[in-house]
C-alpha cells in the first residue's frame, strides 16, 4: 500500500519514516511512503503556491492550478487511488474510515495558510478532518491517517492479537484496564483478580471493565 503526502514541508514525512511502526512497515515492504513538495509546482521565479483571495480578506489561499499539478504527479504510477484533502470542515476521521482506506493508494493533500481555493475540492475524492480544532497545516493529520491505516494492514503489527483487542476495533469503545509491575504504586494496588491465576474470572472481569465510563 502506498501513501503520498503533498506538502510544503516534506521533512515532516521524512521524520515519519523513522517512526517505529511505520519504519518497520516500510522496511518490510508492507507500505511505501512518499512526499511531494508543493513548492516544486509553484508559479514563476519565486515558486508561488498561494495568492490573495478574490473579494478581499485576510491571508493567502493555496492555488488550484498548483495543487492540480502536484496531484497529477502523485497519481503517476499509482494504482487504485484515493485522494484526500485534509481540512477541519471535512468528514470526521475514525477507525471505520481508516479500515475503508486499506488496500488503496492514498494521496493526502495538506492545506496551509488561511485555506485553499474552493476549486481544489473538485480535484479530490474526499475531504477529511481529524478533529474539531485548527492546526497550522495538514501534516500532523496526514501522519495520524498514515499510522491509523497502516496498523490495519495485515502483518504490519508484530502481534495481530494486539489489533483485535485495541479500542475502536471491537464494538466496545475502550480497552480494559491493564497493569504491570510494581504490584503496588503510591498506594494503588493491582486488582487482586489479576493476581489470582483464574483465567475465566480474569476474562469476565475484563469484559465487565470494557466500555467503562
Amino acid at each position: 500500500m502506498q501513501f503520498t503526502i503533498i506538502t510544503l514541508f516534506p521533512e515532516f514525512v521524512e521524520n515519519l519514516k523513522e517512526y517505529s511502526i511505520i519504519g518497520r512497515a516500510i522496511k518490510d515492504k508492507k507500505i511505501k511512503l512518499y512526499s511531494i513538495n508543493l513548492r516544486d509546482f509553484g508559479i514563476g521565479k519565486h515558486k508561488q503556491v498561494d495568492d490573495k483571495p478574490y473579494g478581499g480578506g485576510p491571508g493567502m489561499l493555496l492555488r488550484a492550478d498548483v495543487m492540480s499539478a502536484a496531484i497529477k504527479k502523485a497519481k503517476k504510477g499509482a494504482l487504485k487511488t484515493k485522494i484526500i484533502l485534509l481540512s477541519p470542515e471535512g468528514e470526521k476521521f475514525d477507525q471505520k474510515m481508516a479500515a475503508s482506506f486499506v488496500g488503496q493508494d492514498i494521496i493526502l493533500v495538506c492545506g496551509h495558510y488561511e485555506g485553499f481555493d474552493e476549486r481544489i475540492k473538485t480535484l479530490v475524492d474526499q475531504v477529511v478532518s481529524v478533529g474539531d480544532y485548527i492546526l497550522s497545516g495538514g501534516e500532523i493529520p496526514a501522519m495520524v491517517i498514515v499510522e491509523a491505516v497502516s496498523r490495519l494492514i495485515p502483518n504490519v503489527l508484530g502481534n495481530s492479537k494486539s489489533l483485535d483487542s485495541e479500542s475502536f476495533s471491537t464494538e466496545a469503545p475502550f480497552d480494559f484496564p491493564q497493569y504491570t509491575r510494581p504490584e503496588e504504586f503510591e498506594g494503588q494496588n493491582v486488582p487482586e483478580i489479576l493476581l489470582s491465576g483464574n483465567h475465566n474470572e480474569i476474562k469476565k472481569w475484563r469484559e465487565d471493565k470494557t466500555g467503562r465510563s
